[in-house]
């Protein structure tokens, strides 16, 4: 019986401390590449580059994919199935001169949504961009409250590998 008011007790503070814990998460980083603006919105905005500089997509080789739409047109979706990516999909929600906006949502290996954020600036002697990427998304009691830490942890290593990897593509 003490070994069920443990497990219960333990249970409980696991509830407890995920309920102070945040609710959402933001992750933003920036980096400057030595190519204008338009080259490296066109390697973002065009999810057929999409598998050449994204680190998820890159750890998981044999994951199947689907791109549909028109490049750098709002609908134009990345739709992605593997073993270690899950399931899910980017679509682009919107784009103008500097900003460019997706949908990110994960179907499995859990339900979560995002908003995929770009910056595009124009920097130094002009034929160089600051670009920044945000993402942000809710992170569900209580399972996923718990594991925010690590969630942002890992985010914040995967955007600079993502932002090293862009740069490389667009300098050539």
């Amino acid at each position: 019986m003490i070994v069920v008011y443990i497990i219960l007790g333990l249970i409980a503070l696991l509830l407890l401390i995920a309920a102070m814990l945040p609710k959402s998460f933001n992750v933003e980083k920036s980096m400057i590449i030595n190519k204008s603006v338009s080259d490296v919105m066109n390697n973002v905005g065009d999810l057929s580059h999409y598998k050449q500089w994204n680190p998820w997509q890159q750890m998981d080789p044999s994951a199947k994919s689907t791109i549909t739409g028109t490049p750098k047109t709002p609908g134009h979706r990345y739709e992605w199935e593997g073993k270690k990516v899950g399931v899910g999909s980017l679509t682009l929600r919107d784009i103008d001169e500097k900003h460019i906006h997706f949908d990110l949502e994960f179907l499995k290996p859990f339900k979560a949504k995002g908003k995929d954020n770009w910056l595009f600036e124009h920097w130094g002697n002009g034929n160089e961009t600051k670009v920044t990427w945000q993402n942000s998304g809710a992170l569900p009691w209580p399972i996923a409250s718990l594991m925010g830490p690590k969630i942002v942890k890992d985010l914040n290593v995967q955007f600079v590998t993502g932002l090293k990897n862009l740069k490389k593509l667009c300098e050539g």
